[in-house]
């Protein structure tokens, strides 16, 4: 599932090639051919996201509401902008299983507005980012079961598989907004450090199951939620209440810091202080990337103890028993 650097860089992609222009909306798979009436023939006015959901709005009354899930999806094609790290990478980026890049030294671009040129293409926006190669006619015709088209004069956008694809009212998408927890490139810092906080020591839940409640906060899944653990030597079980207020606000800084450098890189890369060539390898292999993440049975990276995966949450959980004990 993505986590919300993914879904940040999404909302990115419409800021850039769709909001302030006309969209024509359909559902060429036909589930969505309501929802696709309603929004056809009007202009995108904004575009966000906040922790995993993505938020379209529409000549600024109407809301296209998207959350991926397990298996969705967006595709975007015509005369768009690819990322830097996309570009380069001439294969799977993003997340959990992808093959990554390695940047050129002055290739290091902040974000997808930096980039040169657009070019005609296709660029596929999941869990993990892959560029296709460049499409023969625009539009190009849909590719499997597509729910939402958006088409603009110069670039498309096709969603498949999501969880959640719905039309909400201005009040509709408040009350969605006010049932997530404070997202780090969206709240102001203090006070979204503040309501973890506030929330995290009222619970008697161990931290790992907190780090993934989209109500306490927005964005954390599997991957970061074993980096950030690591990261800070805690004890997955430790019930929230039990952790010192200092510890909770170094969490929430340290997500902020991570969840930066995912929207910028297009990689979920938690390990910090790279030489140039680690980091040129840690960009390049999620092997090389990440603290404990997918690593069981290996030797911790720092006391060289085998690092334990349990279930927790319904997920795997990953975590070095003498560091974090």
């Amino acid at each position: 599932m993505p986590e919300g650097h993914s879904v940040h860089r999404i909302a990115r992609q419409f800021a850039l090639h769709f909001v302030g222009h006309r969209v024509a909306v359909s559902s060429p798979q036909g589930r969505f051919a309501a929802g696709a009436s309603e929004l056809d023939g009007r202009e995108m006015t904004d575009a966000r996201a906040v922790g995993k959901q993505l938020f379209l709005e529409f000549d600024h009354s109407t809301w296209l509401c998207v959350h991926l899930g397990l298996y969705g999806a967006w595709d975007f094609a015509g005369d768009i902008t690819a990322d830097a790290t996309v570009a380069s990478a001439n294969g799977r980026m993003g997340q959990t299983n992808q093959r990554g890049t390695i940047l050129d030294e002055d290739a290091a671009e902040d974000s997808i507005a930096s980039i040169g040129a657009p070019r005609r293409t296709r660029l596929r926006m999941a869990e993990q980012e892959k560029l296709e190669a460049p499409i023969e006619s625009f539009p190009p015709e849909p590719i499997g079961a597509v729910r939402v088209r958006l088409l603009t004069d110069d670039a498309v956008a096709d969603l498949r598989g999501p969880t959640k694809c719905v039309v909400q009212s201005p009040e509709e998408v408040e009350a969605t907004l006010a049932k997530l927890g404070p997202d780090p490139l969206v709240d102001d810092p203090a006070e979204g450090e503040a309501r973890f906080l506030s929330v995290v020591r009222k619970k008697p839940t161990p931290i790992g199951l907190l780090l993934m409640d989209q109500n306490v906060v927005s964005g954390i899944g599997n991957v970061y939620r074993a980096e950030l653990l690591f990261r800070a030597r805690l004890d997955p079980h430790i019930p929230g209440k039990d952790l010192p207020e200092e510890t909770i606000r170094a969490l929430w800084r340290d997500w902020t810091h991570l969840l930066e450098v995912g929207v910028k890189t297009g990689q979920m890369l938690t390990m910090d202080d790279l030489d140039p060539e680690a980091y040129r390898k840690a960009l390049a292999h999620r092997d090389d990337r990440h603290w404990v993440y997918h690593r069981a049975g290996l030797p911790c990276r720092i006391c060289g103890t085998n690092i334990l995966m349990e279930e927790m949450g319904g997920r795997k959980l990953y975590w070095c028993p003498k560091d974090q004990g």
